[in-house]
């Protein structure tokens, strides 16, 4: 059915649709001339953090190439390397390198003899000492030995770490007593770019990425390696790998510039993401398309006021068409609802049998819980004690490399006990899996204090918090297990000190204990950021947690107020006045020496 105003609509829509198209026609010179003005923008701009961050890679290269030739002629190096036989020579140089190794902020100076052999260097006294260690395969070694300046680029085979190698022969005469060689630290270098959005990559006279603001791209290859350059590689290993894998990048997706360093044979790049020039274009193109729109609706606008007043005379027709309408969608409404209604009954009823069948799966999840709650403990209480004898393990060796025999024999016997304390645990749980019951047996408060202690005394004293104890000095006596008491007062400690990694210096930790009507209170605080109110709420919760799923699973608390109720004891969780957590172990008092616990329950 065709409405007055049916005629005279078609050659004016038809004449608007032939202006769009005559104007949509301007959008693509526009979006050429603006690309074209951003891409220049963006290289200028690339083009001067590119030159930034050469002139700064540049200076820390130059600020330490001349050090080597300097170090070179100083009398301790050379009696070092005159008179290697003498111990009193080559400490000297150690020292003297260590002092210069501050002083100027390299990374790691180290003197090489004719054959190759480290005699002396700065990080004489640390684990990874170069001391000993033969380089003879390096180039800047072979470089030096030849009395030529010695370059190179490597990933330290005894530290790990990447560095450019700067050396320099020790002449005498006309004769090369050995190199003096200087290790400049890179990664500091990279970690100086920070966070862009620009990817700055460094690649080396073989291609491959050595510097990256992209860790995922380091020591990968921007071109193809040929025979010898995969040969070169493996003789000088300045990566881990022989063969660095391709660098797979879009290259639609970025746009590349570079600077090559011709002095040490680098290519320093800027890549910047294709979307930072897009963003403009589209912001611009955008403008322009709502500017056409705008004109377009203008002149359509202007249009329909010509129309308005024909479509007025068709207004009461149109509104009874809908009226009908709507009258008839209804009734097709009205008919889907009912058919909606038999298929949500018939739903329903199927939802009820899934429901009986989701019981029954319940219950056998929640015997896998159980599973994994006593697998969760098992880690979480072994793990402190061989964490320990780690410790103290190499404690041992350090002690038996100073030929301090007795402090080595108090670390073994430290030892010993850690391991009979794992029995114990061991013992506890699979007492738990036949279920049975400990009695409580009679237990001194203040050495299992301490035993807790000893344990996270080295992470302690690392974090610098400090202890303040406020215990009686005689012994206090409570009805606990040995093995659960130190499980619980090691989990409450190890807590106190994660949540103390959380705030700045000072850190204090209080422990504190108190004789009371119901037995004996022991209060442990810390100065950190104390409990939400959530944490307060559900912290005997398993699996409830503060911290990332790294730092733990959320079962300390809850299994530490699990044996203290199993004891007859009480776990109370509070914020103190003064800021921070609180926590009260309340305790049974017990008799001195008196065991109450039955001799099966010693069996391991």
């Amino acid at each position: 059915m065709s409405t007055p105003s049916s005629h005279p609509r078609r050659p004016r829509w038809r004449s608007l649709a032939v202006l769009v198209l005559l104007l949509v026609p301007l959008l693509w010179p526009l979006q050429h001339l603006t690309e074209r003005y951003y891409r220049g923008v963006l290289s200028e701009q690339n083009r001067q953090t590119l030159d930034l961050y050469v002139a700064n890679l540049l200076g820390t290269l130059r600020r330490y190439e001349v050090l080597p030739p300097i170090l070179a002629d100083l009398p301790d190096v050379r009696s070092a390397l005159q008179n290697p036989e003498q111990p009193a020579q080559r400490t000297a140089a150690n020292h003297l390198l260590s002092q210069i190794r501050q002083q100027t902020g390299a990374d790691v100076i180290y003197l090489m003899a004719a054959d190759g052999t480290t005699l002396a260097a700065s990080n004489w006294e640390q684990e990874d000492s170069f001391v000993g260690r033969n380089f003879s395969y390096r180039p800047y070694f072979r470089e030096a030995m030849q009395g030529r300046p010695g370059h190179f680029f490597g990933l330290g085979t005894t530290s790990g770490k990447r560095g450019y190698f700067f050396a320099a022969a020790i002449r005498d005469g006309e004769q090369i007593l050995g190199a003096m060689v200087v290790k400049v630290d890179l990664d500091h270098t990279e970690t100086l770019w920070g966070k862009r959005p620009e990817q700055l990559l460094v690649t080396d006279n073989y291609g491959v990425v050595i510097l990256t603001s992209n860790a995922e791209w380091r020591f990968h290859a921007t071109r193809e390696l040929d025979n010898a350059e995969r040969a070169a590689i493996a003789d000088t290993q300045p990566y881990r790998i022989q063969s660095p894998p391709p660098l797979q990048l879009n290259a639609d997706a970025w746009l590349r510039q570079g600077q090559k360093l011709d002095e040490i044979g680098w290519t320093v790049s800027i890549l910047t993401p294709r979307s930072q020039l897009d963003q403009p274009v589209r912001t611009t193109m955008a403008v322009g398309g709502s500017t056409l729109l705008a004109l377009i609706l203008l002149l359509g606008l202007l249009m329909q006021r010509r129309r308005h007043y024909l479509e007025r005379i068709a207004l009461d027709s149109q509104a009874r068409q809908q009226l009908e309408q709507r009258v008839l969608e209804r009734t097709l409404d009205l008919e889907r609802l009912n058919s909606r209604l038999k298929q949500e009954v018939l739903e329903r009823e199927q939802a009820q049998q899934e429901l009986v069948q989701a019981q029954d799966e319940l219950v056998q999840a929640s015997k896998l819980s159980a599973l994994g709650t006593m697998s969760a403990s098992i880690s979480h209480e072994l793990n402190q004690p061989l964490a320990a004898i780690r410790s103290y393990a190499d404690n041992a060796c350090v002690l038996l490399d100073h030929q301090r025999g007795d402090d080595a024999r108090a670390n073994l016997k430290l030892i010993s006990q850690l391991t009979e304390r794992m029995a114990s645990i061991i013992a506890h749980l699979r007492a738990f899996a036949r279920r049975d019951r400990h009695a409580p047996e009679s237990v001194a408060l203040q050495p299992a204090i301490d035993d807790a202690l000893a344990l996270l005394a080295k992470r302690r004293q690392a974090m610098q918090v400090e202890l303040i104890r406020d215990l009686p000095n005689a012994t206090l006596w409570v009805q606990a297990g040995e093995t659960r008491l130190r499980q619980v007062l090691g989990n409450l400690l190890a807590n106190a000190l994660d949540a103390l990694s959380e705030v700045p210096q000072p850190r204090r930790l209080w422990l504190s204990a108190e004789l009371t009507a119901e037995g004996v209170d022991l209060h442990l605080r810390d100065n950190g950021p104390g409990f939400s109110q959530e944490a307060l709420q559900r912290a005997r919760e398993p699996f409830f947690t503060t911290k990332t799923s790294a730092q733990g699973l959320g079962l300390g608390l809850a299994i530490c107020d699990t044996l203290m109720r199993a004891l007859g004891g009480e776990l109370l969780f509070a914020n103190h006045p003064n800021g921070g957590a609180q926590l009260t172990l309340r305790l049974h008092a017990a008799d001195q020496g008196i065991k109450t616990q039955s001799p099966e329950d010693f069996v391991v």
